[in-house]
């Protein structure tokens, strides 16, 4: 098998530059969204915060197939979101990289929200007896103490965002050369018989996995 001659193909270069592409706008969105989420959640109590919690944990739980399948009702031309959206998100590369912010946003929000639940909420009481605010407290207290936990929600965001198919496939479609992911690509070059080429394209999704793998062993060990 000729690894890197099938590597340099285009049709192997471009579902891996659009993975690349969408982890690196839904990873910038883990990170900020991921982490304002994870502190709202532990800023009170409501229903209104019930009912985020709930969307934000649902995708762990919902098959990706059918969440795919509601966010495709709800963001296509004539969802309720879609129509007001400036620009087609299904079908295009704004929807793979929903997808992708979708199927992480859990394993992102939900270490960050254990930590802010933790320890550090007496570290946050006296930053408030000393007279800081609540924005003041989350950036010079809270978030400097948490980072490990943010870190580590962020490299597991980004492993559950590489392998996303299901949502990805109804948001995204898996058009050929515009909207078919790393993932989505193995299935098509199985499909097409193309098995030196999907593990080809297999080995690649592995060593990104390893990376992150050994990016939280790193982590764990700090």
């Amino acid at each position: 098998m000729d690894f890197l001659g099938i590597l340099a193909q285009p049709t192997t270069l471009h579902p891996i530059r659009l993975t690349l592409k969408a982890l690196a706008v839904s990873g910038g969105l883990h990170l900020v969204l991921g982490v304002l989420i994870a502190y709202y959640l532990t800023s009170g109590r409501g229903p209104l915060r019930s009912a985020v919690d709930f969307l934000v944990t649902l995708p762990l739980v919902f098959p990706p197939i059918a969440t795919g399948f509601v966010l495709l009702m709800l963001l296509g031309r004539t969802g309720w979101l879609g129509r007001i959206a400036p620009v087609d998100i299904i079908f295009n590369f704004p929807g793979v990289v929903i997808a992708s912010f979708v199927s992480g946003l859990p394993l992102m929000v939900k270490p960050v929200e254990a930590a802010l639940k933790g320890d550090v909420k007496k570290l946050a009481e006296i930053s408030q007896v000393l007279g800081k605010t609540d924005w003041q407290t989350f950036w010079l207290v809270l978030l400097p103490n948490i980072r490990r936990n943010v870190l580590a929600g962020w490299f597991l965001a980004i492993g559950r965002s590489l392998g996303e198919v299901g949502v990805t496939l109804m948001l995204g479609g898996n058009i050929i050369g515009k909207t078919n992911t790393l993932s989505l690509e193995i299935y098509n070059a199985v499909f097409s018989g193309e098995f030196d080429r999907a593990m080809v394209l297999a080995v690649v999704i592995g060593c990104f996995s390893l990376a992150v793998f050994a990016a939280l062993k790193k982590l764990a060990a700090v």
